[in-house]
């Protein structure tokens, strides 16, 4: 077992950098973490999606700070609770999966987790799947862990009330969800657990389960989200997702779109930069320094931090000559058009995905030729071979 660290300024970073809340409080896990005992704690990924994104590396870069102080982390893979798919935020049930989908998105998952978390050495993460036990239960071990809540409980989700506002259902099975996830808690008898703040009913169920089975305290920390000036969070529902697995390129440039106002939470949750230097960025905003300059910074550190400094020298270089020069880029996708006007190109092209999408890239005055904007309206504006058509700031094809 590695010696655990008790270092002070760790300890606050780690109850600090990120961080939501933590439940039962702060105090209490500060006390944990000084005691010189190494703590268990987890967090659970279900598969989804066959990547992980960049809101699951925000807690993972908490999980490597408990890891370094020689702590026992988990990182569970939900391959049983995907089944279902957790019920959070979503104003319907979610399409459920065969096992083997499940199985086949999380392939890449240890891999891609290896950036943040370490699975050798003399404290290696574990790596976990929550079919070993859930899959076991019987259905009498079922009925005796929904003894332990009430429907009252459950329907004080957020989403749940929301949809009975408007009339839509709820199903059995989605209020199985924050059991099943508690009661991976109780099977492998953590002391604490780490998700984002939209996990916490999931997680304090999950203390709620601890402390009747097994008479112990379970500390909850939630982290803060990385979301737009409009609360919408970044990942997969909102189709504004950074994966892990996205190029070095294509990772600087959806950095540089993100709104001004997710500078400094993009710096605090997901690159290296010191407390004390995210502070200072967030003086640099409030004395009127170009917000574009300090994007350029940290889109660096964020592609820096998930995919390594030359990947991110690399994506930097391509933003720059691509899009802050107004260059097109020396590569990109050619297509010989069934039709050789533009609205044709952007559809078949992929670009648009439909004529009626184009027809409105066109008209908000998004679309070039040969770096000449399309006049509004004029939708079938003529191509020939070797054009260049240009949607937004991103997407070019090559007619041939």
């Amino acid at each position: 077992m590695s010696k655990v660290n008790t270092d002070s300024n760790k300890i606050q970073e780690l109850l600090t950098r990120g961080v939501e809340n933590i439940y039962p409080t702060r105090e209490f896990l500060e006390k944990e973490l000084k005691s010189g005992r190494q703590l268990s704690l987890y967090t659970g990924y279900d598969p989804t999606a066959p990547t992980l994104h960049i809101g699951h590396a925000i807690t993972m870069r908490k999980l490597r700070q408990f890891q370094e102080l020689g702590h026992k982390v988990i990182m569970l893979i939900g391959d049983f609770t995907g089944l279902i798919g957790d019920p959070t935020d979503k104003g319907a049930a979610r399409v459920q999966q065969t096992r083997e989908q499940v199985l086949e998105n999380c392939k890449e998952y240890q891999k891609q987790a290896s950036v943040f978390l370490n699975f050798s050495g003399d404290n290696p993460v574990e790596l976990k799947y929550n079919s070993e036990w859930l899959g076991k239960l019987n259905f009498a071990d079922v009925l005796e862990l929904t003894s332990n809540f009430t429907v009252q409980r459950m329907l004080e989700r957020d989403m749940f009330q929301k949809r009975q506002q408007d009339e839509k259902p709820i199903y059995l099975h989605e209020f199985l969800y924050p059991i099943m996830q508690a009661f991976d808690s109780v099977a492998m008898d953590v002391d604490g657990e780490v998700g984002g703040n939209d996990q916490t009913f999931n997680m304090l169920c999950g203390r709620d389960l601890m402390k009747s089975l097994k008479q112990r305290e379970k500390f909850v920390l939630t982290m803060k989200l990385l979301t737009d000036p409009t609360g919408k969070k970044m990942g997969k529902s909102e189709g504004n997702m950074i994966a892990l697995s996205d190029t070095p390129e294509d990772m600087f440039g959806k950095v540089m779109r993100w709104t001004d106002g997710m500078i400094v939470s993009g710096f605090d949750l997901c690159t290296n930069l010191s407390s004390d230097g995210v502070r200072a960025v967030e003086k640099e905003l409030a004395n009127d320094v170009n917000p574009r300059d300090l994007k350029l910074k940290l889109a660096l550190e964020v592609t820096k931090a998930f995919l390594g400094e030359d990947a991110a020298k690399k994506g930097q270089e391509y933003f720059v000559s691509t899009f802050s020069k107004k260059e097109t880029p020396d590569e990109m996708p050619e297509l010989k058009p069934s039709v050789y006007d533009v609205s044709m190109v952007l559809m078949e092209a992929k670009i648009c995905k439909s004529k009626s999408e184009a027809r409105q890239v066109i008209d908000q005055g998004g679309v070039k030729i040969n770096e000449n904007k399309v006049e509004a309206k004029d939708y079938s504006a003529k191509v020939k071979a070797g054009d260049i058509i240009q949607k937004g700031s991103r997407f070019f094809v090559r007619v041939k």
